[in-house]
């Protein structure tokens, strides 16, 4: 099944804050994802640089941290997301604040857009999305082993029925390798990069990319 991009919010077996990024792509699969100072970034591949001049949604921060917080996303509103939390607004207002603002790219696929924020302490997160028929934000109480998610096409509803009941990453590179191609995530199709975020004794967040 192919659902394109996915965020995922969770919650490690020991109890850390887990916040999960997947590119899944059809139509731009060169690209790759970039550790930056404050951020990381998914962007094209050497030599598919020009690849932005035919879509410019397709280059963008996906991760930033802010305090306990860790934000995820398949777009340029990670950052006005950050730029909230940052400012004191709650993670649900943050989202539905911003998102509604941003509205869905308006490609050729109308594609929605998808975040998702995190605790460090893993006790809860919060998944959103913006499709063109819909503005839907939601907040989880999460458990150790435990991993919600939302994608841009099919499973396009955040809710209890898309979740990973025994997400075993523990580390951010388990988380990446989670992602793309590991429990729930192991029957949807084309995998590009993964960007992963998970919460350490400091409550911080170590990154990850594959």
């Amino acid at each position: 099944m192919y659902v394109g991009r996915i965020v995922a919010v969770g919650c490690t077996t020991d109890g850390r804050g887990a916040g999960l990024y997947r590119v899944s792509s059809r139509s731009f699969p060169n690209r790759e994802a970039k550790i930056l100072d404050k951020a990381v970034a998914i962007v094209p591949k050497p030599g598919h640089e020009n690849d932005i001049f035919k879509n410019p949604y397709i280059a963008y921060n996906c991760f930033r941290q802010v305090g306990s917080l860790a934000v995820v996303s398949n777009g340029s509103h990670t950052d006005p997301v950050a730029e909230k939390l940052q400012a004191g607004m709650s993670p649900r207002d943050a989202l539905a604040t911003v998102m509604l603002a941003m509205d869905y790219e308006h490609d050729s696929l109308d594609t929605p857009r998808i975040t998702g924020i995190v605790q460090a302490d893993g006790a809860r997160g919060w998944l959103g999305i913006i499709r063109k028929d819909a503005l839907l934000v939601r907040e989880f109480q999460l458990k150790p082993g435990q991993a919600f998610y939302v994608c841009t096409y099919e499973r396009n509803v955040p809710g209890p029925d898309q979740a990973d009941p025994a997400f075993a990453a523990r580390t951010a590179a388990a988380a990446c390798a989670w992602i793309l191609g590991q429990g729930a995530f192991a029957e949807f199709e084309k995998p590009v990069a993964a960007v992963c975020a998970v919460a350490d004794a400091n409550a911080g967040f170590t990154t990850a990319t594959a």
